[in-house]
């Protein structure tokens, strides 16, 4: 049985460790909000650009013409996962969630006899992969070096896959990451993002429209801008879901020290008021003794 001196130790670093809980909740609280409005206004323009994208694509898919990151190699063996992890710990199991996501889709791609490898933004997701997929990864890219990764990394991960998808080092390219619903919710979602899909709603409406320069021109330049898109919008999610899942977990933590810290104060008084029945019993023994 514990010491009344390990016991008030125990309280004490139990109500340290709370006030720490407490203090990253409410930083994970102020960061979520900026975080998730800038995660909510890059949805439409993101929505936007692949409307008039498809609008477009839609007149030149199939032609030989086409551009390459439309068209694609016109195989499909070899798959790249790009899976977007946060660079810091303490946000509850969205890390977990995440790579859980990206090995089910490796194994479901291995199952079917494709080649799996993986291109992995931050540093959260490493580990947990390299264990059972340590020959298959491709890259990593570092995002811990910047307070908060924005759209100069996007690019410069969008120029890396484009380049290495022209190089011919795979045929289709899968993002996973995290898509923030709210503090309490966020689900790691899988899109294609190269060759780049034909968005849905791309329709022909019945309009004529006359494009200059002509469709295969504007594709040039709207197809990497849209890839860059695709990631500046995964990692301004990964912030928000980010911080929402620390938020929770720490709100959980600061609860759960409070319980415990009641729960050893009980048992403190306990020892407390044995201890004192005890040496009030031998006094007493004491004096009757006398």
């Amino acid at each position: 049985m514990a010491t009344l001196k390990e016991l008030k130790g125990r309280i004490k670093s139990v109500k340290s460790t709370q006030k720490i809980t407490k203090a990253k909740q409410m930083v994970a609280a102020a960061k979520l909000r900026k975080a998730q409005a800038a995660a909510e206004a890059a949805r439409p323009y993101a929505e936007r650009l692949a409307g008039v994208m498809g609008s477009i694509a839609s007149k030149v898919a199939g032609q030989d013409n086409a551009p390459l990151l439309l068209k694609g190699t016109g195989a499909d063996q070899r798959h790249l996962l790009v899976v977007v992890n946060t660079d810091k710990g303490l946000c509850g199991g969205l890390n977990a969630n995440i790579v859980k996501e990206a090995k089910t889709r490796a194994r479901a791609l291995v199952a079917q006899g494709k080649d799996v490898s993986f291109y992995l933004v931050g540093k959260k997701g490493r580990a947990p992969i390299k264990r059972e997929f340590e020959k298959a990864i491709a890259e990593n890219f570092d995002t811990s070096n910047v307070r908060t990764p924005g759209f100069e990394e996007a690019d410069a991960i969008a120029a890396q896959l484009v380049a290495m998808f022209e190089a011919g080092q795979f045929d289709v390219a899968h993002l996973v990451s995290p898509v923030f619903q709210s503090a309490l919710a966020q689900e790691p979602t899988t899109v294609q993002i190269l060759p780049v899909p034909a968005p849905e709603g791309a329709a022909d409406t019945g309009a004529v429209v006359e494009y200059e320069p002509d469709e295969t021109e504007i594709l040039e330049e709207l197809l990497p801008r849209y890839i860059k898109t695709q990631l500046f919008g995964a990692l301004l999610e990964r912030e928000a879901s980010e911080q929402g899942a620390s938020m929770t977990a720490m709100d959980n933590a600061t609860r759960n020290a409070g319980d415990l810290i009641n729960k050893l104060t009980i048992q403190y008084n306990r020892s407390r008021q044995a201890a004192i029945t005890t040496e009030l019993v031998e006094i007493i023994a004491g004096a009757e003794a006398l």
